[in-house]
């Protein structure tokens, strides 16, 4: 974080970018926020300072993401991110949950049409970057992460009735899920 007026680094060292400004010899913040670094090429890197709510926050490995389920095939669940933390994305994030990482025993068993369906949110943790296609890796494979709100075919919001069933409170119909243990907020340290 910087603020109004700090002094950033040295022209030798860095090139300036947004929300900066020269003055003998070094690069000084314009505004208050946070400072980017960004290496383009060979050249030196170019520092930039943008405002709060301009500063785009990326799931980062070892985050708590809250995502939307997608689509689901034998092999994963396809997620969009939508929360890291508390904290809402402006931007669109794709993420996978391979079978292997939706619980932490049993790996073999794991049936992922019995643990997502697609409308699900989840909570899940961020364990790898991902490929080309820019797919994060995320895991269930915590007691605290998993699905934590479904809806059943009737359209009515499910309630987790064990670690892997959700049951709706119409029709009484149970059906599977990897369940999240969610902590009610006052048990919560």
């Amino acid at each position: 974080m910087s603020t109004k007026c700090d002094r950033l680094c040295s022209t030798e060292d860095c090139m300036p970018g947004t929300g900066v400004y020269l003055r003998h010899g070094y690069i000084y913040s314009s505004l208050a926020g946070y400072v980017l670094r960004k290496n383009e090429g060979e050249e030196l890197p170019v520092i930039s300072v943008v405002r709060e709510t301009e500063a785009q926050l990326l799931p980062d490995v070892g985050a708590i993401v809250t995502c939307k389920v997608t689509s689901i095939n034998p092999r994963f669940a396809k997620v969009h991110i939508l929360y890291v933390g508390s904290t809402p994305l402006k931007d669109r994030f794709r993420g996978t949950i391979r079978k292997e990482d939706v619980r932490a025993t049993e790996k073999d068993r794991v049936e992922t049409y019995k643990s997502f369906r697609p409308g699900d949110i989840v909570l899940a943790k961020v364990i790898s970057l991902g490929d080309v296609q820019s797919n994060y890796l995320l895991t269930t494979a915590e007691n605290e992460l998993g699905v934590v709100v479904a809806h059943s075919e009737a359209g009515a919001q499910m309630v987790p009735i064990s670690w892997c069933e959700m049951q709706c409170p119409r029709t009484h119909a149970k059906e599977f899920r990897k369940v999240a243990r969610v902590q009610p907020e006052y048990l919560q340290a």
